[in-house]
């Protein structure tokens, strides 16, 4: 089978769910391009066919002209199926359609509650808004072949409307993180213990407590911060606070130096804000914590807390709140007996069931119900 995956902004890191379908789909056999518009060329990675349509500044280029690269390449490529893994790239998906194509939509969040978690919007915009894409989402969609979900709970909300939808989790690949130096080993007078942050830096995702955290920390420990901020206001802006002096910022790290930084960590912070579109996410960073077997500290919304809880591999927190982020950072520091028995149950976990090997066989089975 001919198989063009389409994406519209993202870059192509291999932590990318659409990069992972693709390498997983090319091992089964068939025939498999992404296009991107990251800017970045073309390349062959794993059996996978990368053609790169450039990129473009601007939120509205990458809405409009984008789009029409996107469409144009996906039209010159002829494949059985396109799999679109962005809401911009559902009109395409509808042209696609209309000529006899087979199109698989992958909804990566639910988007009209998305919009609702907009701070630019009033309230009366942002539900109208959502109402707006709630209605074009179900119309599109609904043509489509198949959805495939970033989580149950977005499964749950497409399948009231579409009768092939499955949900197949960003989980990591086994193996992929682990081995790396145990982190209650990385201690020592003269390099006192880590706790780590890996991902994207926003306000939103907690940066602002997470540095104020380190303020009242009472053991010796540092703060290894890998990622890019989103803004460099607010890089300026937490680094004017105190607990940056407790703070070592990496940068953007390929995959060997997130292994590294996890690695001599002894625990790993996804303290997300409570917004509504994280409420029922599965952050990818909370599960690579695991894989590396290192303790999580975690935003204390049910379902999270029932991941880490009932795995009994972290502590969850009131992300709002830099004293209690600082007392668990304190108990894990303090313990790390207990922050490493709690590592190798996250480490448990994944292995059992929190992989990307279980995801994969989900995705394939639904490109065989396809073909047939």
């Amino acid at each position: 089978m001919k198989v063009a995956h389409l994406t519209s902004a993202h870059p192509r890191y291999d932590t990318r769910i659409f990069l992972k379908q693709c390498r997983s789909l090319a091992a089964a056999g068939h025939e498999v391009t992404l296009v991107v518009a990251d800017g970045r060329g073309d390349e062959q990675r794993d059996g996978v066919r990368i053609v790169d349509v450039g990129k473009l500044p601007g939120r509205w280029n990458r809405i409009f002209k984008t789009t029409r690269r996107v469409l144009e390449r996906a039209r010159s490529l002829q494949a059985d199926v396109y799999h679109l893994h962005d809401p911009e790239l559902m009109p395409i998906g509808r042209r696609l359609k209309r000529q006899g194509r087979t199109v698989v939509y992958d909804a990566h969040e639910d988007l009209p509650r998305q919009m609702l978690a907009k701070h630019y919007l009033n309230g009366t915009v942002s539900r109208m808004l959502s109402r707006g894409v709630e209605v074009y989402q179900r119309r599109a969609c609904g043509d489509f072949d198949a959805v495939v979900a970033a989580t149950p709970y977005i499964r749950d909300r497409f399948a009231e409307f579409h009768p092939r939808v499955v949900d197949v989790n960003n989980f990591p690949m086994q193996g992929e993180l682990s081995g790396a130096p145990d982190p209650t080993l990385a201690a020592s007078p003269e390099e006192p213990p880590s706790v780590c942050y890996v991902g994207g830096i926003a306000p939103i995702r907690g940066i602002r407590e997470i540095v104020r955290a380190m303020e009242s920390v009472d053991q010796e420990c540092r703060l290894q911060l890998a990622g890019s901020f989103n803004q460099l206001a607010v890089e300026q802006e937490v680094m004017t606070y105190a607990g940056w002096a407790r703070v070592e910022a990496h940068g953007y790290l390929d995959r060997d130096g997130v292994r590294r930084v996890m690695g001599g960590s002894l625990a790993g912070l996804v303290t997300l804000h409570p917004v509504i579109n994280y409420l029922d996410a599965l952050p990818v960073k909370m599960f690579e914590y695991m894989s590396a077997g290192v303790a999580v500290i975690a935003s204390d919304f049910p379902l999270w807390r029932e991941i880490v809880v009932g795995n009994d591999c972290g502590l969850c927190v009131d992300p709002l709140d830099p004293p209690a982020i600082a007392e668990a950072i304190d108990f894990l520091v303090a313990n790390p007996v207990r922050a490493r028995e709690m590592g190798a149950n996250g480490q448990r976990a994944v292995a059992e069931r929190y992989n990307w090997q279980q995801e994969q066989d989900k995705l394939l089975d639904t490109y065989r119900a396809l073909s047939g």
